[in-house]
């Protein structure tokens, strides 16, 4: 995932720019950007930051920002805001999202005159490169960001920084949100409504699945209208989004508390505490305690002042040493004691294995597992939430290829993904099994979307269920055709 914030007022926007942004570390581990406007032109400054927090990096930069117009990014791939020069004109622009169809659209934008694009280190293209070249094909950048999201296979958001305004794009079914913030002084857009709270906006609204608005100092100008299909992201509730954020109107603390409440009416176990796993286990936890009225405890503690969620390293096997270098146990709240630890999902198993394991190792009699969203069976085709390169990282499909000796149908995964069937009963027995768990129950896919509180056919469960939205099978069977 990424995050990003902008701003546009009547006075420097630098400060407001600076810490708005910041509010988004949480959502990108690798590179960080801001870029303003003011009298001089652009000014912008990219950082690392995988082993520094976001405001160390960028401290030092703020004497040399002079402008009341900006945007920056938190990005856990690309390096961005980017600096282009095109036939629209000179403008800066950041990208939430992935790509799926990017070497498509490269060949299109050779076929269009493009020469070349710069190779990351990854050797890969900065799909935010590719997203402005596909925007310079038109003739105006309303025309090419509403190009863009046709043609984008997968989720792209853009905000787009022009030396008048920012232009903030939704991507085509809003599977990541932008909020547009108010205050005296003019306008912000950011991924988290969270982000400006602190710095004197209030909540002016939400922008419609792909909406394209221009924010000025002075106003927001709908540039076109909201299309009607929503799919946006689930798992922003569940897991990604900040505590103090709402989406669409339902806000992330009260989702996660309703899912522990909900989460806790099908359950009967008998503990002597609840507990959640940090942090965006917590609040989940605590729905739970305080709907059975069994006592939340925190039998753990994460240690953040030298291992910040920033360091995330490539390997798998230091990721995993690292998360569990994070957890300090309270041998005394867990000694003889059975306990009910809630997480916010289980991806490849290797995490939530370790962390029953140490407590079993500091004397916990049980310790019962209640993930507060469903299996996940299928790997994210729209937003680069996981690190996963195959689905078979999921600890769900290694399950069921070995159930089912091998690979599987379509129609053999959908029986897995519902709730009522054997094999997903099978499926979670050997999970329990593996990750060493006294019992494991995941919240049902019908729940959590009540605890979200929105219509399915406005969310995005493809990593439960495997289904897709409407437009995009359309677009796909057209392809086909």
């Amino acid at each position: 995932m990424s995050g990003f914030f902008g701003t546009a007022l009547n006075s420097s926007c630098v400060l407001d720019l600076f810490f708005g942004t910041d509010y988004h570390s949480h959502l990108g581990t690798r590179r960080a950007g801001m870029v303003v406007h003011g009298e001089n032109g652009f000014t912008r400054s990219i950082h690392n930051i995988e082993n520094t927090p976001f405001r160390t990096k960028f401290d030092g930069d703020l004497d040399s920002f002079d402008g009341n117009l900006g945007i920056g990014c938190i990005s856990d791939y690309e390096a961005q805001p980017l600096l282009i020069h095109g036939k629209l004109g000179s403008f800066a622009i950041t990208t939430v999202g992935k790509i799926n169809n990017i070497d498509e659209l490269t060949e299109l934008c050779f076929e269009n005159g493009m020469s070349h694009f710069y190779e990351m280190s990854t050797g890969d293209i900065n799909p935010t490169e590719l997203a402005a070249s596909l925007i310079c094909q038109k003739d105006s950048f309303v025309e090419g960001l509403s190009f863009l999201q046709d043609k984008v296979e997968g989720s792209l958001s853009v905000l787009l920084l022009t030396p008048d305004g920012i232009y903030a794009s939704r991507d085509r079914v809003g599977r990541t949100p932008i909020i547009i913030g108010k205050k005296e002084e003019g306008y912000c857009c950011a991924f988290e409504s969270s982000s400006f709270l602190n710095l004197g906006y209030h909540h002016d609204r939400d922008l419609g699945p792909g909406e394209i608005a221009f924010i000025t100092p002075n106003e927001v100008i709908q540039m076109k209208a909201p299309g009607d299909e929503m799919q946006i992201c689930s798992f922003l509730w569940v897991y990604y989004g900040y505590p103090t954020s709402t989406y669409e109107g339902v806000n992330v603390e009260q989702m996660r508390n309703r899912c522990g409440s909900i989460l806790s009416r099908r359950d009967n176990v008998d503990v002597d505490s609840v507990a959640g796993v940090p942090d965006s286990g917590v609040a989940h936890a605590i729905g739970y305690a305080n709907a059975t009225g069994i006592p939340y405890a925190r039998p753990f503690i994460k240690y953040t002042p030298t291992w910040p969620r920033s360091f995330m390293p490539t390997s798998q096997t230091q990721r995993n040493r690292i998360a569990s270098m994070k957890l300090i146990p309270v041998r005394e709240m867990i000694e003889d004691r059975r306990l009910l630890l809630i997480d916010d999902s289980i991806v490849r198993g290797t995490q939530l294995g370790n962390t029953s394991k140490f407590l079993y190792d500091s004397g916990a009699k049980e310790v019962h597992v209640r993930p507060a969203c469903p299996p996940i069976m299928y790997g994210c085709k729209f937003l680069n939430f996981s690190r996963s390169t195959s689905e078979m990282d999921l600890i769900t499909r290694r399950v069921i290829a070995k159930l089912e000796g091998g690979e599987v149908s379509a129609e053999v995964l959908a029986d897995y993904a519902n709730p009522d069937s054997e094999r997903y009963a099978n499926m979670l027995e050997e999970i329990r099994k593996f990750s060493g768990f006294t019992s494991l129950r995941y919240h049902r896919l019908d729940d959590m979307i009540e605890s979200i509180g929105l219509p399915k056919c406005k969310l995005c469960t493809y990593c439960f269920d495997g289904k897709e939205c409407a437009c995009h099978r359309k677009k796909a069977d057209k392809k086909e055709d």
